[in-house]
């Protein structure tokens, strides 16, 4: 990659992308460095789709005839050595992550990878110490950090706006997993993609917590598995597809639900739940933040809507909706004025925006390896809770033995 141009003129950075994993995270990531020229003009580097690797060959095909990669292989060691590669995004099934971050960062190149990082808080562990120990900048998929209204909120609570936060209240609820003929893919068994929703949902939920509040310092917490047999899929198997009564079932073996209670570094109270197998809620990635002076509140469901309470001197009470708009950070880039949405896809195109404007700058990135270091500590915690029926510190935790 070229240094970056000098003030004044020059060739604008190159970064050259390479891909592991073309499903449908891949695809995003992709569209999204795609759409990056129009959306942002004035962004300071380019960047070009370069290798990808899949072990579908539909798939391979894909990425070269429809999404304009130069090369494809079925084998991801060649995209991290492939040398016109200079940063890699890692998309695969959940047990290929750190294998994958490992490698990349052995080459010494910068590394994006999705959440989970690591089916266990060991595993995660282990690739935050490689990419520590290479000095090399990271990336995770934690993408609704980015989402215009959170990042006014965090604004809100940053100048105290909304007085000392007293409590907070995060939950991610998902439907994904509430039909008991969901396959049982990869996705519900500890044995190849690790963690259930602790890892795959409750994440989120918690990495918003402390991008908006900090810490988590101690907590007590519980998991439960509701659904304990799915059919045995015929092939592949997604967790979006469905079985059918009467077909082979096998046990699931990671939790469906996860809830806790936590105090954080800065005294605030927390509660947290999460859910695959709920009926109702279907993308409820959502928080409250209370403090002395205001309340704010968000749900992915309605993701471009903060309400706001403000606590004044009159009568009038009761929380204000704000609309997502060109006014808030980012909004603009996509679509003009007040009230006009954007979506999902919309925050995985900043936060590739972010990084890879990072990556040309030399500038730093969060949420990175760190920050999934830091969620798994809290992890790792709810599950000696779960074991102990105990209040548990949040401490570090040692990387897996190889």
């Amino acid at each position: 990659m070229p240094e970056p141009a000098a003030q004044g003129g020059g060739p604008r950075p190159s970064i050259g992308v390479g891909l592991v994993g073309f499903g449908w995270l891949g695809h995003a990531h992709s569209r999204a460095i795609l759409r990056l020229p129009t959306l942002f003009p004035d962004r300071g580097f380019d960047a070009s789709l370069v290798a990808v690797s899949d072990t579908s060959e539909q798939q391979r095909r894909e990425a070269v005839e429809g999404f304009g990669y130069a090369r494809a292989t079925d084998d991801w060691r060649r995209v991290v050595e492939d040398p016109e590669v200079d940063v890699v995004y890692v998309a695969a099934p959940n047990m290929l992550h750190v294998e994958v971050v490992e490698a990349t960062a052995a080459a010494g190149k910068p590394v994006f990878c999705e959440k989970p990082v690591g089916g266990t808080p060991a595993q995660t562990a282990r690739a935050a110490a490689a990419a520590r120990r290479a000095g090399i900048l990271s990336g995770v998929g934690y993408n609704f950090r980015w989402a215009p209204v959170v990042q006014y909120a965090a604004e809100l609570i940053r100048s105290g706006e909304l007085g000392r936060i007293t409590n907070y209240r995060g939950r991610f609820f998902s439907m994904y997993g509430s039909d008991p003929l969901g396959p049982l893919s990869w996705r519900y068994r500890v044995e190849e993609g690790g963690y259930g929703v602790t890892s795959d949902l409750l994440s989120h939920a918690v990495d918003m917590s402390r991008m908006l509040i900090g810490p988590i310092e101690s907590l007590v917490g519980t998991t439960e598995l509701f659904i304990r047999e799915r059919p045995i899929p015929g092939g592949e198997g997604s967790h979006y597809g469905r079985g059918s009564a009467g077909d082979p079932t096998g046990a699931v073996t990671n939790e469906d639900y996860a809830g806790m209670l936590a105090i954080f570094e800065n005294g605030a109270r927390g509660t947290f739940e999460t859910s695959r197998s709920m009926v109702g809620p279907e993308s409820q990635m959502a928080f409250d933040v209370y403090g002395t002076e205001g309340a704010v509140s968000w749900n992915f469901e309605r993701m471009n809507e903060l309400r706001v309470y403000r606590r004044g001197e009159n009568l009038d009470t009761g929380y204000t909706t704000v609309f997502g708009g060109d006014r808030f950070p980012y909004h603009g880039s996509f679509v003009p004025g007040s009230a006009n949405g954007i979506g999902y896809e919309d925050l995985i195109t900043i936060e590739d925006y972010e990084f890879l404007r990072a990556l040309a700058g030399g500038g730093e990135f969060r949420p990175g390896l760190e920050e999934a270091l830091a969620w798994v500590e809290v992890q790792d915690a709810l599950l000696r809770s779960d074991r102990t029926g105990s209040w548990e510190q949040v401490g570090p935790i040692g990387e897996e033995e190889a």
